[in-house]
């Protein structure tokens, strides 16, 4: 897959985004940020914060999700993200994503979306039993209108939001048959080569609101802190024990993080075969997000003195995402008989 899109990279749309609930973290910046920076160099990239999606089960504090606007623009725009060669844009300002999700409904079933495997599992992991909210049960169709109002060709997910790039797919496929012809565009799940990180408890979701995260807004002390409460090895008892690598955080994170590939082995082999003690591993550890973290907080930092300015980038980035969104509600309603005038 690498190949072929290296080979076309040209031809490629990319739409990616965030639900602005909260600060992001560095399971963020590994699992997409960092991809976004160079896909802003290779591709034509929308970048959408989808506080609408977020409401969906969140309804009862949108104060938060508005907020958390702002607070993910300044962390876009700090790790490197530039206005100029991606398209950062505002959901809910582009009313014609809510008009493309009431068209689709009606091309898929209740049942279809309850099969969703990454639905089924949000309604377990949120306690939702019968109890789920009709616009987070239809998400998936929502995310759809997102995907194709911009005939987005490469959307960047993890592994668990596949089924979701499927069923977008379908919908497409079932328009394209009901108006006899190539109006929507099928997408491709574009899943970078390291996904998820583990939250520094060592439950398999980092996340804000479990408090397991490190945030990339976090202060050196902040991440000291943090760096220190890792999850590693739990047998490895004393420095001469064998440590094991497997559901070990801090090697975990130094895969994702650490440029020196060829010293970071030599350490695992050391910290399995005994010697080596955990204090040594998270001392490397914590110098390498320091350094990551460090600059990004700074520009953060300066950009947040002129939250004016940053709203003002949101506000271009909107009007011109509308402006392709509405062409294509426009191709959408003429294709199904929609335009009387």
């Amino acid at each position: 897959m690498q190949e072929t899109i290296q080979t076309e990279k040209k031809e490629h749309l990319i739409l990616t985004g965030d639900r602005p609930t909260g600060p992001l973290h560095i399971g963020h910046y590994v699992g997409s940020l960092r991809n976004r920076v160079s896909y802003q160099h290779q591709y034509k990239q929308y970048i959408m914060i989808a506080d609408a999606q977020a409401l969906t089960d969140n309804m009862d504090n949108p104060v938060k999700v508005h907020n958390n606007v702002i607070e993910v623009a300044l962390d876009y725009l700090a790790v490197g993200i530039d206005p100029s060669k991606t398209t950062i844009f505002i959901q809910s300002q582009i009313p014609e994503l809510t008009e493309l999700t009431f068209y689709y409904m009606n091309l898929v079933t209740v049942s279809r979306l309850e099969r969703n495997p990454t639905i089924k599992q949000e309604i377990v992991m949120r306690n939702f039993e019968r109890d789920i909210p009709a616009g987070f049960l239809t998400y998936p169709v929502s995310q759809a209108a997102d995907i194709t109002a911009f005939k987005a060709s490469l959307v960047p997910v993890g592994e668990d939001q596949i089924p979701m790039i499927e069923q977008t797919n379908e919908i497409v496929r079932r328009f394209n048959r009901l108006v006899n012809k190539d109006v929507l565009v099928e997408c491709e799940a574009f899943v970078p080569e390291i996904g998820r990180l583990p939250g520094i408890d060592g439950k398999a979701k980092m996340s804000k609101s479990l408090g397991n995260a490190i945030n990339l807004c976090s202060s050196a002390q902040e991440i000291t802190a943090a760096v220190r409460n890792i999850y590693t090895d739990p047998l490895h008892l004393k420095v001469s024990d064998p440590g094991h690598l497997e559901g070990n955080v801090a090697f975990m994170y130094l895969d994702a993080f650490d440029p020196d590939k060829e010293g970071l082995q030599a350490m695992k082999d050391h910290y399995v075969r005994g010697g080596l003690g955990d204090s040594v591993v998270k001392k490397r550890l914590e110098g390498i997000l320091q350094e990551l973290l460090g600059p990004i907080r700074e520009r953060r930092e300066e950009f947040a003195k002129d939250k004016a300015q940053v709203l003002e980038i949101l506000r271009q980035g909107t009007i011109r995402a509308r402006e392709v969104a509405a062409q294509t509600t426009d191709e959408v309603k003429s294709a199904i008989g929609l335009k009387h005038f």
